[in-house]
């Protein structure tokens, strides 16, 4: 959950009664619509898919869509323009897409302070846009999902305007009050308690601007489930869950992933399962591994394994160590990644790999090992072609520029000849780092990234394999991807010399068939000579007598 940015609160929109209005409106749709049983299948997408694989074992690309593609001159990213580029996401080999808060919001940025939850964020576009997003994409095999945002509204959500005017509304009870505030809590060194103008104290995990809803308030719950089967219905494929463990706090010892967190947790992930082919994942920074389990979310981000990943890449023996370790315990189904839209999960990786020696053949060691490894990957815009941070903003900032689609003004982000600025600085190696050069440079990041998730693609080992043999020899690291009678070996070597490994637990007569890099020499199961800071990826082929 990123932090409120730096930029003033938006005007509140509506006046109370027309807030009042829109409120009870929005609670009577809730009612009407929140116990049905299933959501509609979109039948097209999900039946193709099923046909060829399950696209949520792929790879997906987290998408801020302010800062994807400008299609109408203005300066901010929309659908339309992330529409326009859906043909370069099929060709990278993407199968899903995750898409940043895309509702309207009071900060006009992140998104993830919501004051609608059934609309469309104007700069971003239509409601009619967003289908046509969604149509676009199935025809390509990619699903869609997108940020939810349970636990807490803008301030200036109408329902939470009401709650905030009177003290009797009937909405007073969806967010947590209380007069006097208590006393002795501390999130993240911040009282969570503030003052209400109109009296009373209300609660806010995430600061004043972001107050919290009641989720002990069954009205809550089947608002947020009706909002979501909104969605559902449309086709959309899932949810990116925020910030779960923070539904329910008890008191200012227990206030962090409660047990009733994760079990409305697991309830909101039983209706987005309601029908075929859907797939939700949650924020959950306390304890992931738990919340990847079918009972609570069914996956969620490693958050944690990032780090060991990138000082692996960069040749730290624990590092290596802790990342050959981490699925012999972890759930298969964690969602992996290297970097997102939040600070606390790193600065992008190009930033990362600055001052290291060799820091191109590090970062695609870096991404092989989590494209290679079990979970399923997300990749951060602009990461696979070496994005850098923008230096000198605030906050997240930095991680969420403009995608750097050529080497032209404006990067590609608008379209020629617009008269508008970018809403933010473009990356300052876009020169270099940009989709348009990287794709004609053979050895470019852009091209290694298409290599792995072809591999990926290509080899149900790699997508929905078991994870066995991790092993670390020195620098070295290999494991094996075992799926049916398929068995994929994958070796990197992150170390700057080079390396010999003994496969001493292969059977005699096995066969090593090439898979990456392309054109090496069929090998049988003898010592393998590894390049420094080098990958290499096999097939087994186990002799049958």
């Amino acid at each position: 959950m990123p932090r409120w940015p730096a930029a003033a609160l938006a005007a509140s929109l509506l006046s109370l009664s027309s807030l009042a209005s829109l409120a009870q409106a929005e609670t009577s749709k809730a009612s009407a619509t929140a116990h049905s049983k299933a959501v509609a299948a979109p039948a097209s997408f999900a039946g193709r898919i099923q046909a060829k694989r399950d696209w949520r074992q792929g790879s997906f690309m987290e998408i801020f869509v302010r800062g994807y593609q400008d299609s109408d001159g203005d300066g901010i990213g929309d659908l339309r323009g992330l529409t326009q580029r859906l043909d370069y996401l099929q060709d990278l080999g993407i199968s899903g897409i995750w898409l940043m808060p895309i509702t309207p919001s009071a900060d006009r940025d992140h998104g993830y302070a919501t004051t609608d939850y059934r609309g469309i964020e104007a700069q971003y576009g239509s409601m009619a846009d967003f289908e046509e997003l969604l149509h676009q994409a199935h025809r390509r095999g990619i699903g869609v999902i997108v940020d939810y945002v349970i636990n807490h509204s803008a301030a200036e959500h109408p329902f939470f305007q009401e709650a905030a005017a009177d003290r009797n509304s009937p909405y007073r009870d969806w967010f947590v009050w209380q007069d006097p505030a208590p006393t002795g809590w501390d999130i993240w060194g911040k009282n969570p308690w503030y003052a209400n103008a109109a009296g009373g104290h209300y609660f806010a995990t995430f600061g004043a601007p972001m107050p919290d809803f009641n989720l002990r308030n069954p009205a809550v719950v089947d608002y947020h489930r009706a909002s979501m089967r909104f969605w559902l219905d449309k086709g959309l494929d899932g949810f990116r869950l925020d910030a779960v463990p923070h539904m329910i706090e008890n008191d200012a010892v227990r206030w962090n992933d409660q047990p009733e967190s994760r079990q409305l947790t697991l309830e909101f992930q039983q209706l987005i399962k309601s029908a075929p082919q859907r797939y939700s994942v949650c924020e959950a920074t306390a304890n992931p591994q738990a919340y990847a389990d079918t009972k609570v979310c069914g996956s969620a981000f490693a958050f944690g394994l990032q780090y060991e990943v990138i000082k692996a890449a960069k040749g730290e023996p624990k590092a290596i160590q802790a990342v050959a370790d981490y699925f012999k315990t972890a759930p298969l189904s964690m969602a992996t990644m290297l970097s997102n839209h939040d600070i606390f999960a790193g600065q992008r990786l190009w930033d990362q790999m600055q001052g290291q020696t060799q820091p191109v053949k590090r970062y695609k060691l870096a991404a092989a090992t989590y494209l290679l490894q079990p979970g399923i990957p997300f990749i951060y815009y602009g990461e696979e072609i070496g994005m850098a941070g923008v230096p000198g903003l605030e906050g997240d900032e930095p991680l969420r520029a403009p995608m750097s689609w050529t080497a032209d003004a404006k990067g590609g982000f608008s379209p020629a000849g617009s008269s508008s600025q970018p809403f933010r600085p473009l990356a300052p190696n876009r020169l270099s780092h940009n989709a348009q050069t990287q794709a004609q440079d053979p050895d470019s990041i852009l091209n290694f990234y298409k290599a792995m998730l072809q591999l990926r693609n290509q080899h149900p080992a790699l997508t929905q394999g078991s994870y066995v043999h991790p092993q670390v020899q020195g620098q070295v690291l290999r494991f094996e991807r075992k799926h049916g009678a398929e068995r994929v070996l994958v070796v990197i070597n992150y170390g700057e010399q080079e390396a010999t490994l003994r496969l001493r637990d292969l059977k005699p007569g096995t066969r090593l068939a090439p898979l990456y890099p392309a054109g090496a020499a069929r090998l049988s199961a003898k010592p393998l000579t590894l390049a420094p800071l080098s990958l290499q990826v096999y097939r087994l082929q186990t002799p049958k007598h």
